[in-house]
């Protein structure tokens, strides 16, 4: 029963099922004794067992989860398949897990006996402590997110504190003015350099404290409609973020690409936050992997996220003064778009993408892609060992801007065209590389108060200069681990994702295959192609490929493969913005005589 207990609840590490029972033994390792901690290096070497979860970067090996370039379930990408669907069913079991928040728990309970034995300085213990309670703070804001309203514990619970172990949630805003607490301590005691951009920092926690005080923000204004509560989150998160600001540590001073492809990081004044790869330590990833042009892709970015980006001339494409910015294949986007489009995606269209022809090469640096015949070895495989930036000064002032912004609509303060020129204009003031600028790219005109783009596109709910700040987020982030899906979320706006009423989610760019891609029209490639390749052209009207009409495939690239997700909107009894508890999960509480209730929204029949 115990070892079901922790289990169901996630207090303690997944555990297998052939193991013997946890409880009779350490439950996550042997620093809950108190025997280890005797020294600040101790504290050190135990949350670096953090790191790795917490700033995935691209992953390590295989392991691709929650790692960048990995999202692909948003409005920015379609794929060739069935679009993937919201969950429409309460699952058997809940799968939170409380491992990490026992693990700070444990963490802040050995810190007290140290300083209480004098084994740690002042200064250390209060370094570590911001530490721990930043991990707790960041990890009960990413349960909050997904569930709601959760059981909340700021002590290492007991094996004998079964009602403690069986209590149902506690309120959400509860909770997250204990966050905003611990994340204050950290903000104030963790110091300002520890050991380079591999480890954290004030200014780094800073500004994930920006992120998860402005996510809880948009959560309270858009979903709860408590707007005094979402004044007192963004606040919180413009002042956090001004702290880093305020430094004067950062700026913009490193090509888009550059960004994601180097080896280290060290020097870039942009990157807070590294996550290093060495293959002689064999710690490597595979991400670069997926952008070297050789891999096919069966995800890519669709017409709707192509349409999103902002034109030089800092107009939208459907008022630009620009010549053919209504022409949406590869030669006029790259020339015509803010230079992040031509930064995220190979200049050509690509056959190698089959669900957009729009090829991310991202995560990968420009020189990897100048080969003949096949990718060099450490860009096959598992090999990769390009650093990712995991914390960004672009996060920071955008966190900063958009929290401005959204106080601004509740009447608790003002943006200025200073505001935005140290934020959104500092971004789109980044050096262009040298190839960018032989493609034609150049920077996008700043953007002012008096020069909002009149977007006929825009969501008429959102005021428009909040939805160039939500445009400038969208261009920055593709397939980063700040992901589209998350921001949707916390702007009540899932709706986007409607494939019945958004067609352009299911599209690619445009491709007039017969000047851009004839050898898919000839030979081998012609026979695989016949009855599968697929345009739609301007009025609506589809093309298949038939083996001999190769001159009238131009279009944009919609393999028939690409059909809507399931209908998810308003249906009775599924709430798509929060994870319902397991009926299984749920059952066991009451077995016992205790009560997990279920997230709302969500039907306890299912």
């Amino acid at each position: 029963m115990k070892k079901k207990l922790i289990y169901t609840l996630g207090l303690m590490a997944i555990m297998s099922t052939g193991c013997s029972d946890i409880l009779d033994r350490p439950s996550l390792t042997e620093a809950e004794d108190a025997t280890y901690w005797t020294s600040a290096e101790k504290v050190a070497l135990y949350a670096n067992d953090f790191y790795p979860v917490f700033f995935t970067g691209y992953g390590t090996g295989w392991s691709v989860g929650g790692a960048a370039g990995n999202f692909t379930f948003s409005d920015d990408v379609v794929l060739k398949s069935t679009q993937s669907n919201f969950g429409r069913t309460v699952p058997n079991e809940t799968d939170w897990n409380y491992k990490w928040i026992r693990k700070a728990n444990i963490m802040i309970e050995k810190l007290d006996m140290m300083l209480e034995k004098g084994d740690i300085s002042e200064k250390d213990y209060n370094h570590w402590m911001g530490i721990a309670k930043f991990f707790r703070a960041w990890e009960y804001s990413n349960l909050v997110t997904k569930y709601g309203d959760i059981p909340y514990y700021d002590h290492v619970v007991t094996n004998a504190d079964v009602d403690e172990l069986f209590k149902d949630r506690d309120n959400r805003d509860d909770i997250m003015g204990h966050v905003l607490e611990d994340l204050q301590f950290a903000i104030d005691n963790v110091k300002t350099d520890d050991g380079g951009k591999t480890r954290l920092n004030k200014y780094i926690i800073a500004t994930i404290a920006s992120r998860i005080a402005m996510t809880e923000g948009s959560w309270q204004k858009y979903y709860y409609h408590n707007d005094e509560l979402a004044k007192k989150m963004f606040q919180f998160a413009a002042d956090a973020a001004q702290e880093v600001i305020d430094s004067g540590k950062y700026s913009f001073d490193t090509d888009f690409r550059n960004l994601f492809g180097s080896f280290d990081l060290k020097g870039c004044k942009e990157c807070l936050m590294e996550r290093k790869y060495s293959p002689s330590l064999s710690v490597t990833h595979c991400r670069a992997s997926y952008c070297n042009l050789s891999e096919s892709l069966a995800n890519g970015g669709n017409l709707d996220y192509v349409k999103s980006f902002i034109c030089t001339d800092g107009k939208v494409w459907q008022n630009s003064e620009l010549e053919n910015t209504d022409q949406f294949n590869m030669p006029n986007l790259v020339a015509t778009r803010d230079s992040r489009f031509e930064g995220t995606f190979h200049y050509k269209p690509t056959q190698k993408n089959i669900a957009s022809g729009l090829y991310s090469v991202k995560f990968i640096p420009r020189e990897a892609l100048k080969w003949d015949e096949k990718p060099a070895e450490i860009w096959m495989s598992t090999n990769n060992y390009n650093s990712y930036p995991v914390i960004r000064y672009a996060e920071t002032v955008l966190n900063w801007i958009e929290s401005k912004a959204e106080l601004q609509t509740l009447g608790a303060g003002t943006v200025s065209n200073e505001d935005l020129n140290a934020s959104i204009n500092a971004i789109r003031k980044r050096p262009l590389a040298k190839e960018a600028k032989e493609r034609g790219v150049k920077m996008t005109a700043p953007l002012t108060l008096e020069s909002i783009p009149n977007d006929p596109a825009r969501d008429p709910s959102v005021p428009a200069l909040l939805w160039e700040i939500r445009r400038e987020r969208r261009m920055e982030f593709f397939q980063e681990n700040i992901s589209r899906i998350n921001d949707l979320k916390r702007w009540h706006k899932l709706e986007y994702m409607d494939t019945d009423t958004k067609e352009d989610l299911l599209k690619g760019i445009w491709i007039d295959f017969s000047e851009e891609l004839p050898e898919e029209l000839t030979g081998k490639a012609a026979e695989k192609n016949k009855g599968k390749l697929r345009v739609e052209t301007a009025d609506g009207k589809f093309i298949v490929f038939n083996g001999s009409n190769g001159s009238e495939m131009k279009g944009y690239f919609y393999p028939k493969e690409n059909l809507p997700r399931l209908p998810y909107l308003n249906l009775p009894g599924v709430n798509i913005y929060l994870s319902p508890m397991g009926v299984n999960t749920m059952k066991f509480y009451a077995d016992r005589g205790y009560t997990l209730t279920q997230t709302e929204g969500w039907s306890d029949a299912q």
